[in-house]
């Protein structure tokens, strides 16, 4: 039996992950939980999947959740329960499904610990992919991604050497304005950025998906994941979300992975890898979606891909600043503080702000994120 813990899982990953292991309890075992302030969905979470320990974001949520979990279980919280809930216990697999760089810490001490890790926070490896690939070879543990678009890459290149792809593509559903032209997206409102037409996700990840902010940081995920220059990645918009991506290796061959857009198919191929197991999920039927269509990246359309792009290429602490700007400028966009092209436009100034460092440790890496924070709710 394989012993999961669940960084996230009151979110949309978490609680699809805790679907599939639902369907299995002969080979899963849930033994940590680690939430974030939804302590009634929680609460529910401990009483049926009956983990050891939980952790939430604060005290006040804590001590809400003591009287509403069964004796012996252990209540955390902050950042030494989400570290509690990655590293310190005997969990074979640590799924990281929290949002935002706060998943850094928790995902490099659950790696010190030797745990295999099953990662759906992107954010990990944009703001620090050099220490945590360095961290993965160190302890000899293996990155499997939940990301639906990087994990059919995982799958493509099954048996195949590295060293003979071409390129990669990573599809992308163009989110919810991806019908919109430009010049009208001014205006649009919170309630019509997050109506997604294919995917189930959280709102941040939602917005993402429309700002194409989501699939810039699938870009660099993707290069520290598959060791992949930038020039070796494409983006193409598929609508229908049915390749979730594709290899195209030196014969010019072309392997793609194919579905229905069910995050638990992705979720499970990581939790049972190497094994393949029935899921939950309904079946594609070519006939029934009858075609597909393809659009290339506009650059300008989507300003944040380019920047995205540059930003990789730029490595070092550029990377931490993209994400930092942007988490900060949706978080603003969400609370109508600024409109949705606004966003843009703080990660764009921040970026012009920033210095870059080559090499960034981890405690400069804390500092610049922190900057970066700062200076995108200052900006506008």
């Amino acid at each position: 039996m394989k012993k999961i813990s669940i960084l996230g899982s009151t979110g949309s990953i978490g609680t699809q992950t805790l679907d599939v292991i639902s369907h299995y309890p002969e080979q899963f075992e849930v033994v940590a939980l680690a939430g974030g302030h939804n302590v009634e969905l929680l609460a529910e979470q401990v009483k049926r999947f009956r983990p050891s320990v939980v952790s939430v974001a604060t005290q006040a949520a804590a001590d809400q959740l003591i009287g509403r979990v069964p004796s012996g279980v252990k209540v955390l919280y902050g950042d030494e329960g989400l570290l509690e809930t990655a590293a310190g216990n005997d969990a074979d697999t640590v799924v990281t499904a929290v949002v935002g760089s706060q998943g850094l810490k928790p995902t490099l001490a659950a790696i010190e610990a030797g745990k295999q890790i099953g990662l759906a926070n992107k954010e990990t490896l944009i703001t620090a992919g050099h220490l945590v690939t360095e961290a993965c070879q160190r302890h000899g543990v293996e990155l499997l991604p939940i990301d639906s678009e990087h994990s059919a890459i995982f799958q493509c290149l099954n048996g195949e050497s590295s060293d003979r792809i071409h390129k990669i593509t990573l599809t992308a559903s163009g989110g919810s304005f991806r019908d919109r032209k430009r010049e009208e997206l001014a205006g649009v409102t919170v309630k019509e950025a997050l109506n997604h037409p294919n995917w189930s996700m959280g709102a941040k990840i939602t917005i993402d998906s429309a700002t194409m902010v989501n699939k810039g940081l699938e870009v660099m995920e993707a290069h520290w994941l598959f060791g992949l220059s930038y020039d070796q990645i494409e983006v193409l918009i598929h609508p229908e979300s049915i390749i979730h991506s594709f290899v195209e290796f030196v014969d010019h061959s072309i392997i793609a992975q194919l579905g229905l857009p069910d995050m638990r198919v992705p979720i499970q191929y990581a939790l049972t890898y190497p094994d393949r197991m029935p899921t939950p999920t309904g079946r594609l039927r070519l006939a029934e979606v009858g075609k597909l269509q393809f659009r290339d990246m506009d650059f300008e359309r989507y300003p944040c891909m380019r920047m995205a792009f540059e930003s990789g290429r730029a490595g070092g602490s550029v990377p931490t600043v993209f994400n930092a700007a942007n988490e900060i400028a949706v978080a603003r966009f969400l609370q109508e503080d600024i409109s949705f092209l606004q966003i843009e436009d703080i990660i764009e100034t921040v970026l012009s702000k920033h210095q870059r460092v080559v090499a960034p440790t981890l405690e400069e890496i804390t500092e610049i994120d922190a900057w970066a924070r700062r200076t995108a709710g200052a900006t506008l």
